[in-house]
């Protein structure tokens, strides 16, 4: 069976930036076995797998090299550029039906925007185990789906070493890192991140969509703001335009395509 395969950088402006993320689009659904391979094949933070439902609606599944995933933001940006870029899909926006529910993507000019769920955190007392981990002294420790520390300075971000092993050893989907913005080494935003998770076989991940869903009601809190730049400091780096609506978190960015081809599984 040959099937076509993406490769899209999210939360780019030019390849080799933002986030890379392979999309296939399906007719119908392979076993969850054979997604999972062409995943760990792949070996991406996350493969996005799709299959049409009605005009501008789409069934999307996400997995990493090791784990399928409730919510990957990336991925689903990536998908939607696909759909318009690739496929032909004309509607102004399309709704993915997903593990954590209908996510809308819409589209204007090169950017699109992802309509996704707020996951605000509980703040957790101090915890030696995940500062070890970690590296740097957070300040803050906080947890939603994801164990989320807080920085002094983004400097200390920039630096961190996480120790992935002891990571993944404390049980934890994923671990972001967090501070705000110091304009000299992030001129425009307000707060920078990165993003840990070794427990489901993504040791750093560049770009982040799934984290500002935690990182967006903090910040917007903290800042007293709702609408806010982001950058992820990873090495590759990537820019979100953010925006907390009550209960909903809106993320705006832009794909660039890499690579364009089949596989035969």
């Amino acid at each position: 069976m040959r099937l076509p395969l993406y490769q899209v950088d999210a939360f780019a402006a030019e390849v080799f930036r933002g986030n890379p993320a392979a999309v296939c689009p399906l007719e119908t659904w392979l076993s969850d076995t054979t997604m999972q391979a062409i995943a760990a094949e792949n070996n991406l933070a996350e493969t996005a797998f799709l299959v049409q439902t009605g005009l501008a609606h789409y069934h999307l599944r996400w997995f990493t090299p090791e784990v399928e995933v409730d919510l990957c933001g990336h991925a689903t940006l990536a998908s939607a550029a696909v759909l318009y870029e690739k496929i032909g899909q004309q509607a102004r926006q399309v709704t993915f039906d997903t593990r954590s529910g209908p996510l809308v993507v819409t589209r204007a000019g090169d950017a699109y925007t992802l309509d996704l769920p707020a996951r605000r955190a509980r703040p957790l007392p101090p915890d030696r185990h995940v500062a070890e981990a970690l590296g740097g002294q957070p300040v803050e420790l906080w947890l939603a789906r994801d164990c989320m520390a807080v920085y002094g300075t983004e400097l200390e971000v920039r630096e961190l070493a996480p120790d992935m092993a002891k990571l993944k050893s404390l049980g934890v989907f994923g671990f972001i890192a967090t501070a705000a913005a110091q304009p000299a080494l992030s001129p425009g935003a307000d707060f920078v991140s990165r993003f840990f998770a070794p427990a489901a076989g993504v040791p750093e991940d560049p770009v982040t969509g799934s984290a500002h869903c935690t990182l967006v009601p903090y910040w917007a809190d903290r800042l007293a703001k709702t609408t806010m730049e982001a950058r992820q400091v990873s090495r590759r780096g990537g820019a979100l335009h953010c925006v907390m609506d009550g209960d909903r978190v809106r993320l705006t960015g832009r794909a660039v395509f890499y690579l364009e081809g089949t596989i035969t599984v």
